[in-house]
């Protein structure tokens, strides 16, 4: 098959040697076309950044803002099928990709998932529980939201947010003003605040066929907003953690998904799951799959949107997975490399500023094996900050 052989809803499965689209050139794109190659796919990348991580390890590369309609059309002339690794990107690109190639995720998911107010519209119709919310516009109504809501509570950016930016957390009526004014752009949404006693995720896949299959659900823990650690699996209850493997089920099947869908929910102190957020992509809760599954997440997001079938989402340890994040993160390298037992994943990022995720590590314990917090801690020995 040669690129652009592909019309929407034909010629698939995806042949040896088909090329991929993907929109971003992140690392969650790098360990895409990482996973596409050992398929047999080449992964064309479409990026701002001449030396993206994912540009570095792609057959081909466009070099392009994500809405330039020119660029767009070139792109789509040179792959057979196109997704996404990051929602930070024009849902009108992508709309205008999908009258060109078949995009999977489709751009409606996008739509969703990038947008807070949407989100939550969404999972509440489809019957999935979220914390109380309220959309934002103006001073007045955030003053009326929380007098509903309840303080403290959690302000956002409806769009643009990420590892806990666009987010501020009024725990007073007097605390209103200055996050409102804080926060662009507008309208935003204000979230009840969940005493949690953890938060997890579930990295589900869903294949153009329909068929499901979803990974054990995970435990993460945060510093400063961006995700620091995680466990799988997580250590909860096994009625919560099957829980949160049918809610994950149920919020791709809801997308009529084609792709991998990360899910990151709160367990409250009573042990119900309330969904945060959702990506439609893979996700850093899902690194570990890597190292610790036959198929990771971005096998199974490739297969999914290649049109191959899904191997089972099984694991065969379980994993402790360490973002190495900033400066401080990557200066931990030389002795990441030198620690056996670590499992380094290093993105080829040139920068290292502040609160930037460089790379990650993983180490492996035997199924059912996961250590407590020391035990934890031991292993993963110098990747712990």
């Amino acid at each position: 098959m040669t690129a652009g052989a592909i019309t929407a809803g034909a010629g698939f499965p995806l042949p040896p040697n088909a090329t991929i689209g993907l929109v971003g050139g992140g690392q969650l794109g790098r360990m895409s076309a990482l996973a596409a190659a050992r398929l047999g796919y080449r992964c064309h990348i479409l990026t701002r950044e001449a030396d993206s991580p994912a540009a570095q390890v792609a057959a081909g590369v466009t070099l392009s803002d994500y809405a330039d309609p020119a660029s767009l059309r070139a792109f789509a002339a040179a792959v057979d099928v196109i997704s996404f690794e990051f929602e930070n990107v024009s849902a009108a690109g992508l709309e205008l990709l999908a009258a060109l190639r078949p995009v999977r995720p489709a751009p409606a998911v996008l739509r969703i998932s990038q947008d807070r107010v949407a989100e939550k519209r969404f999972l509440n119709q489809a019957g999935i529980a979220t914390a109380p919310w309220e959309a934002v516009d103006s001073l007045e109504g955030l003053h009326a939201a929380a007098a509903r809501i309840g303080l403290p509570a959690v302000l956002k950016t409806t769009r643009y947010g990420y590892d806990g930016k666009g987010q501020a957390r009024p725990r007073r009526s007097e605390d209103l003003a200055a996050a409102f004014a804080a926060l662009a752009p507008k309208p935003l949404i204000l979230e009840g605040f969940v005493d949690f006693a953890c938060e997890v995720s579930v990295i589900v896949a869903r294949g153009a066929d329909g068929a499901v299959v979803a990974f054990d659900t995970v435990e993460n823990r945060h510093r400063d907003g961006i995700l620091d650690l995680t466990l799988a699996p997580a250590r909860v209850p096994d009625s919560v953690a099957a829980a949160a493997q049918d809610i994950a089920r149920k919020v791709a099947v809801a997308l009529d998904l084609v792709g991998v869908l990360a899910v990151e929910m709160f367990v409250d102190r009573d042990g119900r799951v309330l969904v945060n957020e959702i990506a439609p992509r893979p996700h850093n809760s899902g690194h570990w799959t890597i190292d610790a599954c036959p198929a990771s997440q971005f096998e199974l997001h490739i297969r999914a949107i290649a049109g191959l079938p899904l191997p089972p989402a099984s694991r065969h340890a379980d994993a402790a997975m360490q973002n190495l994040v900033g400066p401080e993160g990557l200066a931990r390298w030389p002795a990441v490399l030198a620690a056996p037992g670590l499992i380094p994943h290093l993105y080829g990022k040139t920068e290292a500023s502040p609160g930037r995720k460089m790379g990650h590590v993983t180490t492996l314990f035997p199924r059912g094996g996961l250590p407590g917090e020391f035990g934890v801690a031991a292993a993963l020995g110098p990747a712990r900050g």
